[in-house]
């Protein structure tokens, strides 16, 4: 296969795949018929197009390639046929209006996400499920995006699909009426996706940018089709601010640059003002939501010129208000780490030590470095250390380790 056309095939899988993925699965109503033609035509996709050429639509020419392939299948599978059969005739009598005024949505894959985020399944699967079909990633990227076994994370995504089968759950979007009590799980989704591209579990790069994008472009369609809630604006401007500081988060080499020592003329202007933008809308007209708390944080970081004049006093009063919406010890943490930098080290590393009973922090490498960082500020070297080392046995991606490195080996010069 010539370079061109390995590029070609490589881009729409990575561009198209969800829209191929959910134009299938409305098509014929069956998700692992879906993936396994799509498949298939992307292998044919890799046989005819260095010998062809590209085609002019390349998405066009497999979703055409896969639909004979799934009409192939269930040609000589009579039974199967059958059984999706029955299952479509289900998915029309529950469905049989239109979700929306014009009756389509501006991208089909937003039906899958509803699918994929449908509350009868467990939470965890809704997001593994969604990163698989959706955010594009294989099953061991998912596996290793929960930190599980890929045999341990490929019987889960089977028992989702296994779910929405036996459950009948069709492939549409809800009702304008039910939107909004499935609206949240959505959301939830959509944001474990950006936070896997901000923050790689796992893997060489610290960010998986392209996940970051597609995020942000599925809330905007969300938010297109939801323009009064205001969560989703909050989400959408959460993601848009903190994405803006993307280029800045890495040195030439892919090392973590700090918040502290990023150059904030880098970033990006444009993305902070509408960011900033829409955290009006989110808290304007009622009760604040999570997401519209945390990108009104966001954006007092984006706003201020330095770490010294960040107004934080106004970020701890919106982490408390974060932590009475979410009561959370990640949120905790973060609002020890903003009282550190209010009231000095020493109230920072007490309000943290008072979460060290937390279970759900034993492993989560983020306490255990704020720790490392406050108690090195305060001379405490060994405490320093051990804290460092903690975080290093939990940490995932390699440049979060090369960093828990270079910290232990800047607290530590002299040690051999």
């Amino acid at each position: 296969m010539d370079e061109q056309a390995g590029t070609s095939v490589e881009s729409v899988f990575r561009e198209e795949r969800g829209r191929l993925l959910a134009s299938l699965v409305r098509r014929f109503g069956d998700l692992d018929l879906a993936e396994e033609v799509t498949s298939d035509a992307i292998e044919a996709a890799l046989v005819h197009w260095p010998v062809d050429g590209v085609p002019a639509k390349p998405g066009a020419w497999l979703l055409t390639t896969a639909r004979r392939k799934a009409v192939d299948r269930l040609r000589r599978d009579q039974a199967y046929a059958a059984r999706l059969a029955v299952l479509q005739v289900d998915v029309d009598r529950a469905d049989p209006a239109p979700p929306h005024a014009d009756g389509e949505l501006p991208d089909e894959r937003l039906q899958l996400f509803f699918t994929c985020s449908h509350p009868a399944l467990a939470e965890d699967d809704r997001i593994a499920l969604t990163l698989r079909c959706l955010g594009g990633l294989t099953t061991p990227e998912v596996a290793r995006a929960f930190l599980v076994p890929p045999a341990t994370m490929a019987q889960r995504i089977v028992r989702a699909k296994k779910k929405i089968r036996q459950a009948r759950i069709p492939f549409r979007t809800p009702s304008i009426d039910e939107l909004p009590e499935r609206l949240p799980g959505v959301l939830q989704v959509i944001y474990s996706v950006f936070t896997e591209g901000y923050a790689a579990s796992s893997g060489p790069d610290l960010q998986r940018v392209d996940l970051a994008v597609e995020a942000i472009r599925l809330a905007r369609i969300l938010r297109g089709l939801l323009p009064d809630q205001r969560e989703i604006s909050g989400l959408l401007a959460l993601m848009l601010l903190v994405h803006a500081r993307r280029d800045t988060r890495t040195d030439s080499s892919g090392g973590i640059v700090l918040l502290e020592d990023q150059d904030r003329e880098c970033w990006d202007r444009s993305m902070i003002e509408e960011g900033s933008d829409l955290v009006v809308v989110a808290l304007t007209g009622g009760a604040p939501g999570p997401y519209g708390v945390q990108a009104a944080i966001a954006a007092l970081h984006d706003e201020a010129t330095d770490v010294e004049s960040t107004d934080w006093p106004q970020i701890c009063a919106l982490y408390g208000v974060l932590l009475t919406l979410t009561p959370s010890p990640v949120v905790a943490v973060n609002r020890a780490v903003a009282v550190a930098m209010r009231d000095g080290a020493a109230v920072g590393l007490a309000a943290l030590d008072a979460l060290s009973e937390e279970p759900k922090l034993a492993d989560y490498h983020p306490y255990h470095l704020a720790r490392g960082e406050l108690l090195a500020r305060l001379g405490r070297t060994d405490a320093a250390v051990s804290a460092y080392q903690r975080a290093l046995n939990v940490v995932g991606s390699e440049p979060e380790r090369a960093f828990l490195e270079r910290r232990l080996a800047e607290t530590t010069p002299d040690r051999e």
